[in-house]
């Protein structure tokens, strides 16, 4: 007598001979993951009827889509024709470029004419990825770019404190310098004094003052303490009878 098969638990399908469960829906951002199927891609060859098979064995594939209900009445998953008459989440074969990258868009379908795209993937040399969004794109590049700005701006500040350090240590060394310059030596002093005095002594005394010229008369004494007014109006006033006046340039005499 055959033995009958083990019953699960109450309640699940796969036990109870309902259809499996179906897949989750797969999440908005999973940029971060990546699927390949080796053993399909050595099976078959990876072209524009077939990419779309392969790419509902990745889990970016949504099975609540039109395209599903497409192949369930073996109508081929991307016939324009008959997403056209049909609402709800699609995915449209946008880029070939066989056998190397495939863009599949996903949209959802309002209308004949009206279509609002949602996600793209891309299957590059048989590995599917999802496309970041291009709010993603301009965060990640406005990141790294602040990233390198500040760590030009840290690297600088820096070498600007280690220039100040370098400056003020000169400053400093400069200040001494100076200061051991400006110091004054009495053992030098003294050494110059005594050298002065030995030349003074060598040398001759001054001569006298040469004599005043003919017909010129000194101020007395008395002049030099009166007021400036006074001063003044003797200096107006000019001797008669100066020699060397009145001897004009053709008597003067030539120095040869």
């Amino acid at each position: 007598m055959a033995t009958p098969p083990p019953m699960g638990p109450p309640g699940n399908p796969v036990f109870d001979g309902g259809p499996p469960p179906p897949p989750p829906t797969p999440g908005t951002d999973m940029t971060g993951i990546c699927f390949r199927d080796q053993l399909w891609l050595n099976t078959y060859p990876l072209d524009r009827n077939l990419v779309f098979d392969y790419f509902a064995l990745s889990p970016f594939y949504d099975w609540g889509c039109n395209n599903e209900q497409l192949r369930m009445r073996s109508v081929h998953p991307l016939d324009i024709s008959q997403l056209s008459k049909m609402t709800g989440i699609e995915y449209m074969l946008s880029e070939v470029l066989e056998p190397h990258l495939f863009v599949i868009r996903k949209q959802k379908r309002d209308s004949p004419e009206k279509v609002t795209p949602m996600l793209a993937y891309y299957i590059l040399d048989g590995s599917i990825y999802q496309a970041p969004q291009l709010c993603n794109v301009f965060a990640a590049r406005i990141g790294r770019a602040l990233y390198y700005i500040q760590k030009a701006f840290t690297t600088a500040a820096s070498k600007l404190e280690k220039i100040g350090h370098v400056d003020s240590e000169n400053e400093t060394v400069v200040t001494e310098s100076k200061v051991a310059k400006e110091t004054i030596d009495l053992k030098e002093v003294r050494r110059v004094d005594q050298i002065l005095a030995s030349l003074q002594r060598k040398l001759p005394p001054a001569p006298p003052p040469p004599p005043f010229p003919e017909g010129y008369a000194p101020a007395a004494a008395g002049e030099t303490d009166k007021g400036p007014e006074a001063q003044e109006g003797a200096e107006l006033q000019v001797p008669p009878g100066d020699p060397i006046v009145d001897q004009g340039p053709a008597k003067r005499m030539k120095l040869m």
